[in-house]
């Protein structure tokens, strides 16, 4: 008989080029669902974080197997953030000689199922 332990695997990635608010918005359509379901939704999702994140949870699940050697199909998305990395910081030439600075944002993103 199996025990009543929790089975957790996560995967994460940092320094991507990318806005955490347009990842928070894909992350907010997968989280609580189970891995199969969210990996259709974003197999189709226009966004450019889509595959960033496909690509997270499929190593989500392969860590899953990897640890436990368990059947991957009962598996949920437990948790799904993007933090803030580091800003890129640029300035761009304005009217009367003024700099206007850009930020550059960055994203970790982490999985977890």
């Amino acid at each position: 008989m199996k025990s009543n332990k929790n089975f957790e695997a996560s995967a994460f990635v940092k320094y991507i080029r990318i806005s955490p608010f347009k990842v928070r918005r894909i992350l907010d359509q997968i989280r609580g669902r189970s891995v199969k379901e969210s990996l259709i939704i974003l197999k189709f999702m226009p966004y450019r974080s889509s595959p960033i994140i496909l690509n997270i949870l499929n190593s989500a699940q392969a860590n899953f197997l990897n640890l436990y050697n368990e059947d991957s199909k009962l598996l949920y998305v437990i948790e799904a953030r993007a933090d803030s990395g580091p800003m890129l910081k640029r300035f761009c030439p304005h009217a009367q000689g003024r700099g206007f600075p850009i930020k550059k944002r960055t994203s970790h993103i982490t999985s977890m199922v």
